[in-house]
């Protein structure tokens, strides 16, 4: 007999007309929990065809979680990692002296992004809470990208 399975209970093997049960999980969409138009706290995004988007979020999510699930074109290359600039928004001055001052990592990040302004921020980096709540946000004009010219990432 194998030292394996003197130490474990079960066999690791199973007799072929074992019967093996599911999983049924809920549907878990990108970002945290929470569908479109829920959530105690409205975001006003500005896009880059200057329309004007107002969305509901919930505490936690991050403004890139919002631009994921209302479908607003806001790029993230590197998916909420703190690793490019491409989610870069220019926040209203009003909220910007709220928030907290951003990590050396995200100012390291906002050195490369297209357009910097006063009150930038990266939009994996803000978290909607109540002194948020009506937060204006505009996405610039054009980001910096590695990726090819013309390539769109797709979110899932």
């Amino acid at each position: 007999m194998s030292l394996l399975r003197l130490f474990t209970k079960q066999s690791l093997f199973r007799p072929a007309n074992t019967i093996r049960n599911l999983s049924v999980n809920t549907i878990l969409y990108h970002g945290k929990a929470g569908g479109k138009g829920e959530g105690p706290y409205t975001v006003h995004f500005i896009t880059t065809d200057k329309e004007h988007i107002d969305v509901k979020a919930n505490d936690g999510d991050t403004l890139l979680d919002l631009a994921q699930r209302y479908d607003i074109d806001l790029e993230c290359a590197c998916e909420g990692s703190l690793a490019c600039s491409t989610c870069h928004v220019i926040v209203d001055p009003e909220y910007y002296d709220k928030m907290e001052e951003p990590s050396d990592e995200e100012n390291d990040m906002l050195d490369m992004a297209f357009g910097l302004t006063e009150t930038s921020r990266l939009g994996c980096q803000i978290e909607m809470s109540k002194e948020f709540d009506g937060l204006t946000v505009q996405i610039p004009s054009a980001t910096r990208n590695l990726r090819v010219d013309g390539s769109k990432p797709t979110h899932h």
